[in-house]
């Protein structure tokens, strides 16, 4: 029976941290302060606004002008977010390889819709990829498991026939709140000091390289 991959966007399928780690230290320029290093902004890239305005401004949404500079980091994302993106390293290969399988996959992420198709175009996905589901489709956002269940729903599969790929505590949460298998892109921006074994996912990949033999001995246990 065919099976259906679902994946997050940020920190999974592209590295998109040097974009939005650029908007955000263009909040800090417009503020008179230096820029971040990288590094220091990269583990917040997929908590979106919130996390990544927490980490250059220590700005949280009960700020008085929290929903201004949100605006504002989301234009000047918009208007550069196809810099330095990049799918990670072993992702086309791995979309390849589930293609000449006869698996279908897809995209859930907590990414407006508005932000996430063009770069999903952007990257070359937009053609094999059976469903995007953005931050805005449906009601809910992750770790709410709606998003996934649109998915599954939308593409035609049952969530126990689907897998569920993300580098967030909360692709995992939604994953099995879904009723779907789950695998941790520890490639992504999930820190090098979480405890990722206490999330219990079905498995943990290290490099994209990783996450086929995964789906491969989940879809030897259906």
């Amino acid at each position: 029976m065919q099976k259906l991959v679902l994946f997050d966007f940020d920190g999974t399928l592209a590295d998109t941290a040097p974009d939005l780690a650029a908007a955000a230290n263009r909040q800090r320029a417009r503020r008179g302060l230096p820029p971040l290093h990288y590094e220091a902004l990269r583990p917040y890239a997929s908590q979106g606004a919130r996390g990544l305005l927490k980490a250059a401004l220590d700005m949280a949404p009960d700020h008085p002008d929290y929903e201004t500079c949100r605006q504002q980091f989301l234009e000047d994302y918009e208007q550069d977010m196809t810099t330095l993106t990049r799918l990670f390293p072993g992702i086309q290969e791995l979309l390849s390889t589930l293609k000449q399988n006869n698996y279908a996959w897809g995209i859930v992420t907590n990414k407006m819709e508005y932000l996430a198709i063009p770069l999903v175009v952007h990257l070359g996905l937009y053609t094999d990829c059976a469903i995007t589901v953005g931050g805005d489709t449906t009601e809910h956002t992750k770790p709410h498991p709606a998003p996934l269940l649109h998915a599954a729903k939308q593409a035609g599969f049952d969530p126990v026939h689907c897998i569920y790929v993300g580098d967030d505590e909360r692709d995992i949460i939604a994953g099995k709140a879904a009723g779907m298998a789950t695998v941790v892109a520890a490639y992504g921006y999930c820190g090098q000091e979480t405890a990722l074994h206490a999330w219990q996912a079905d498995g943990i990949a290290q490099s994209a390289h990783e996450i086929w033999p995964v789906i491969q001995r989940w879809a030897d246990r259906q």
